[in-house]
């Protein structure tokens, strides 16, 4: 534990949880925000409860996730990549994180840090721009504060814009050899008048940058994010 902060010296990564299990175990609401999250990251998802709500029995039902209508067992994470205990149980609470240990599955306990291997963040999303605030576990709540006020200052204009640069990015990656070249070209593509332009609807100047600095190619790419003059 850093004696400075109070907190732990937790490793920050994304993870890629496409067609991974993970384990859900507990049914109320806390359960059900779990879930809808580990839905938007694709993962596969076993959700182990007497029962649950209305929504996680929907899921269930439609075979969006698998439910598993009773208490924890051990072998409920067998297969599984990571857990997230979030009953109101301590003593099962207490037993699905050791059977994660057990097994070298990480595990959110939720509520409770010393039976966590890793800590979920307040998360604010702007299409593929993910920013992730945690104050280590010592105050959730400032965590969310602080994410309520990323959210204010950061428009949706800024999903279109990620997404638009990770097409030119991909495109320079195909159509440039030189690593040199590759890389000094793909962070130019972060210069702040972009952003601008596109804040001001300035799609002319955007796509003259574009052709411009980077090909033909790059314009085709602006030419589709651009909105449509019925759009507009």
């Amino acid at each position: 534990m850093d004696k400075k902060t109070g907190g732990r010296d937790y490793y920050p990564a994304f993870l890629n949880l496409k067609g991974r299990l993970a384990v859900v175990v507990g049914g109320g609401k806390v359960a059900e925000r779990k879930v809808l999250g580990l839905l938007d990251a694709h993962a596969a998802i076993r959700l182990v409860c007497p029962e649950t709500t209305q929504r996680l029995e929907n899921l269930a039902r439609d075979g969006l996730i698998e439910w598993r209508m009773r208490g924890f067992l051990a072998e409920d994470l067998d297969g599984a990549w990571l857990a997230i205990a979030a009953t109101d149980d301590p003593a099962a609470q207490k037993a699905v994180y050791d059977g994660a240990e057990t097994r070298g599955i990480f595990c959110n306990t939720v509520d409770q840090p010393d039976l966590c291997s890793f800590i979920v963040p307040a998360v604010t999303r702007r299409g593929g721009l993910c920013l992730a605030v945690s104050t280590s576990g010592n105050s959730p709540a400032l965590a969310k504060r602080i994410k309520e006020e990323l959210e204010a200052s950061i428009g949706q204009i800024f999903g279109t814009y990620t997404a638009m640069l990770g097409e030119i990015r991909d495109w320079l990656l195909s159509t440039r050899q030189d690593p040199v070249e590759r890389k000094i070209l793909c962070q130019s593509l972060a210069e702040n008048k972009i952003l601008t332009w596109m804040k001001n609807g300035e799609w002319d100047k955007i796509e003259d940058w574009a052709v411009t600095n980077y090909g033909e190619g790059a314009g085709e790419v602006v030419r589709r994010y651009r909105p449509s003059t019925k759009s507009l």
